[in-house]
């Protein structure tokens, strides 16, 4: 059992942004706050047999890569915001984590080792979250609203002030928002307000989407109404499930991101998936399309094609593009932003259940010289191994040829390695290159890029 005046040396970081030390008994300790190359005491607060977890409770021994928080609410205490894990540790080091976390998993999970590794795609440390959902509860006991993110390893709302994740705009609006919600007649009906942010006409559009479980009445229409004129926003209302969301008074600019490098607009609404962090975004879809090297002779399919965010840039290169989704009505967006971009003859869309893929499904969408992969969190274990059967087994689509190159754009490294090591030890690919993408400054998330090539 681990003393609390025990000092533990910290060696690494986890993907929970938890220190990682072994106690006198050789047990593995996991201690929050706690840096690698700190020395430490820390409060146990949950035993297993093999490792405890803990919360730093002295430091005698600082790490060079500690920096001072931006966030007044970030910390380890009760009632600190869960958003962030890593505001204490210098933006530098916290991509060296995910990128260290990423090879781990390639070779623990995968048994693969990239041939290079790629520069970690990094942008603004602050300001940089376009997309957020916010949670709001009224609290009658206290006589106010909260709106923020969830405390630390809690179901209540963190008492947030101001937010420097979020755009600056955005976080000087919390405390109005508060004074908002409280005002309306509906106060404790209303438990969400989504975010994002878009360009219109050159210029941000910032649009707040409130989720309302009864109907709005007249004076709680015009408190939004006044508020959006106070603040220049749009409110969209949302009475139920993401299909309802409506803007609350139509005619307003829409909302897009631009790819200029390859002259592509991409309109969305405010519930769709897009990625947070537009800049880092922007930058990815070049480097993806530079790996990815298509040639104009060339077909590409895209897989997991969401709204066009990478379909649309490489119909500007290839012969022919097909974006491959799970939803016929995201297809349909994704037809409707090829045409506004001038792309529809190069790009086509299909709408399929890419987790129930088959050999024969993947042989029925023709032959690609090379694939983009934009998967979820689940990765694309069905697809792969279709890919792997059919390399194995060429029998079953006489004709069929796998792509010559593969990039494949995670935001899981676990899964992402699962599939690399599908793709390399039964599908005949090697694993070129791989690099880490800070899409979520100071939080433990981790995204990637990889590429395969045969």
């Amino acid at each position: 059992m681990t003393d609390v005046l025990e000092w533990l040396k910290v060696e690494s970081l986890d993907l929970e942004a938890q220190g990682v030390a072994h106690n006198a008994e050789g047990k593995v300790v996991f201690i929050e706050g706690a840096l690698p190359g700190e020395e430490v005491q820390a409060q146990v607060g949950r035993r297993k047999n093999n490792w405890e977890q803990a919360v730093m409770s002295a430091m005698r021994r600082e790490s060079a890569q500690r920096v001072r928080p931006a966030c007044p609410h970030f910390g380890l205490h009760a009632g600190s915001c869960g958003g962030c894990k890593m505001q204490h540790l210098h933006p530098a080091a916290q991509v060296a984590v995910k990128q260290r976390v990423l090879e781990d998993n390639l070779w623990h999970l995968g048994k693969v080792k990239p041939e290079r590794v790629a520069r970690p795609i990094e942008g603004p440390a602050y300001g940089y979250r376009y997309r957020a959902r916010l949670s709001v509860r009224y609290v009658p006991k206290k006589g106010q609203v909260l709106v923020g993110f969830h405390e630390r390893k809690s179901r209540y709302i963190a008492d947030m002030q101001v937010c420097p994740v979020l755009p600056p705009k955005v976080s000087a609006m919390l405390m109005p928002l508060r004074d908002l919600v409280a005002s309306m007649d509906e106060r404790d009906r209303l438990p969400q307000i989504e975010l994002a942010v878009g360009e219109a006409n050159g210029s941000l559009v910032t649009a707040l989407v409130l989720r309302h479980l009864q109907p709005l009445g007249a004076a709680d229409l015009q408190r939004l109404r006044d508020f959006a004129q106070a603040h220049d926003v749009q409110w969209w209302l949302q009475p139920k499930g993401p299909d309802t969301v409506h803007l609350l008074d139509p005619g307003g600019p829409e909302l897009a991101y631009s790819l200029p490098e390859f002259g592509v607009l991409m309109p969305f609404k405010p519930t769709d998936f897009t990625q947070v962090n537009h800049h880092i975004n922007t930058v990815l879809v070049g480097r993806a399309l530079r790996l990815l090297d298509v040639q104009p002779q060339e077909r590409v399919i895209d897989w997991f094609c969401g709204l066009g965010n990478f379909t649309l840039p490489l119909a500007t290169q290839a012969r022919e593009v097909l974006g491959i989704e799970g939803s016929e009505a995201l297809v349909q967006r994704s037809r409707e932003n090829a045409q506004r971009n001038g792309l529809s003859h190069k790009a086509q869309f299909v709408a399929r259940n890419l987790f129930e893929m088959t050999p024969e499904l993947l042989a029925a969408d023709g032959v690609a010289d090379r694939w983009l992969v934009d998967p979820p969190r689940e990765g694309a274990f069905a697809l792969v191994k279709a890919l792997a059967d059919l390399v194995q087994n060429p029998e079953l689509a006489p004709g069929w040829t796998p792509p010559q190159r593969i990039v494949y754009v995670s935001c899981s490294p676990s899964t992402l390695a699962r599939d690399a090591g599908l793709l390399v030890h039964l599908a005949g690919y090697r694993c070129t290159l791989a690099g880490a993408v800070n899409m979520f400054p100071h939080t433990a998330h981790v995204e990637s890029i990889a590429v395969f090539e045969r």
